[in-house]
């Protein structure tokens, strides 16, 4: 399979949002492992530079950049042509959150919420349209964005039983707005040889409490969490030709949970 792969997505040039995260630094070294070239961006520079280091320099271009930025991103874009030539696909991975993340619904305020709608839902449409813009001007683009089952499916509030964890509501409207841009955008864009996909992971592995997992595991069919890993496969194949008449849709990877 990784033979497959490495012909599918040599000389691809891949762009990653949030890319020191968990997920972006998984799908950035899977794009390399299978002949692609990355453009890596994230917020936070110390770890986007400590991630960039073990990276073959040639075949990566790291820059500091605030996906909700127009500014950010104009020059993220123009940097990448300048060392590329092209960006053939680029995935949305950024995860922004305010201070107040994960408050209960009975606790919500305004402030807290515009922040965290904004920077997410707002930074996801700002985003989608430089990347368009610059889609446009190269004739053909993919965009992906990084939904989550919670965009599809009401929270299993028993999980959380027993735990200090919550589903935050915000999260789902937010998973679920990003899976409306993704079949927005697709229409918008008819014949503009344009492709604008999401993909809804299951919940990922990072340290959640023991009885959470376990209860998470009862309602999967054969792993339960999953690991970063796990995603690569479905994005490398959504980057790939062979998934050229995908467009405007979201699929699930989630081992069962949404059933």
């Amino acid at each position: 399979m990784k033979g497959f792969q490495k012909k599918i997505m040599d000389k691809k040039v891949v762009l990653i949002t949030g890319a020191a995260g968990k997920l972006g630094e998984s799908l950035s070294k899977s794009v390399l492992e299978n002949n692609g070239n990355i453009v890596i961006a994230d917020i936070n520079s110390d770890k986007l530079f400590k991630l960039a280091k073990t990276l073959p320099s040639n075949r990566v271009l790291a820059q500091c950049c605030d996906a909700s930025k127009k500014e950010d991103l104009l020059l993220l874009t123009e940097l990448a042509f300048q060392k590329f030539g092209k960006i053939d696909a680029a995935i949305h991975s950024s995860y922004p959150k305010s201070k107040s993340w994960g408050t209960s619904f009975e606790n919500l305020e305004f402030e807290n919420l515009r922040d965290d709608l904004a920077s997410h839902l707002g930074g996801a449409l700002i985003f989608s349209q430089i990347m368009i813009k610059f889609f446009l001007r190269q004739n053909y683009g993919n965009l992906i964005h990084i939904s989550s089952i919670q965009g599809v499916s009401t929270p299993k509030f028993e999980h959380y039983e027993g735990t200090n964890m919550i589903s935050p509501i915000e999260y789902s409207a937010i998973k679920a707005g990003l899976i409306s841009i993704t079949k927005y955008l697709a229409k918008y864009y008819k014949g503009k040889n344009i492709r604008v996909n999401c993909i809804s992971p299951g919940g990922i592995k990072d340290n959640q409490d023991e009885i959470f997992l376990r209860k998470y595991r009862e309602s999967c069919n054969n792993k339960g969490m999953l690991d970063t890993q796990d995603i690569s496969g479905l994005a490398l194949f959504l980057i790939s030709d062979d998934s050229l008449f995908i467009n405007g849709q979201n699929i699930i990877i989630d081992d069962g949970w949404s059933l």
